[in-house]
């Protein structure tokens, strides 16, 4: 069985790839598969995220081991890919962070003489530079209207005794 997936850069421009690949390939061949289809090398630190239906990032799902956190190179995409798991965030290179979309279009049956994984749809130019990327919190931390309210807290210390 193959996965028809399709891949989209997070920039302005339209730019998406859509890949056919076996169901149990890893996340590292799905990884190759994305860095070679857009052009890169494939050599930085990348990882995978569980996504919701509406984008949000959910679980982190690494490729690489940094620290004490399992890598899932060798996750398989049947596993990753069942029940509603149809999405997830790309990101690779995490000094540029370069932002991809990745949805499950369909499943289907190998094709004889076919090499997977398969590049059948490339569209649009990826840009020299990713897009400058914006974080912003929630609001749950500390709101721009918590700060504006700093002068109404009343902090009794002695700037002489602080340390």
């Amino acid at each position: 069985m193959i996965f028809r997936i399709r891949v989209i850069l997070d920039v302005e421009e339209d730019v998406l790839r859509d890949i056919e690949i076996e169901a149990n390939s890893t996340l590292k061949n799905l990884h190759e598969a994305i860095s070679k289809s857009f052009g890169f090398l494939g050599n930085e630190l990348a990882s995978f995220y569980e996504s919701d239906k509406d984008w949000g990032q959910v679980k982190e799902l690494p490729i690489f081991s940094i620290d004490d956190n399992a890598s899932m190179e060798n996750e398989k995409l049947d596993q990753i890919f069942k029940d509603s798991q149809k999405r997830l965030i790309y990101v690779y290179d995490f000094l540029k962070m370069w932002t991809f979309y990745i949805e499950l279009k369909e499943s289907g049956k190998t094709i004889s003489g076919i090499d997977y994984p398969n590049l059948i749809n490339s569209q649009g130019d990826v840009p020299e530079d990713p897009p400058e990327k914006k974080f912003q919190t929630d609001g749950d931390l500390m709101s721009d209207q918590s700060q504006d309210n700093e002068e109404d807290l009343n902090l009794d210390y002695n700037e002489d005794s602080f340390y």
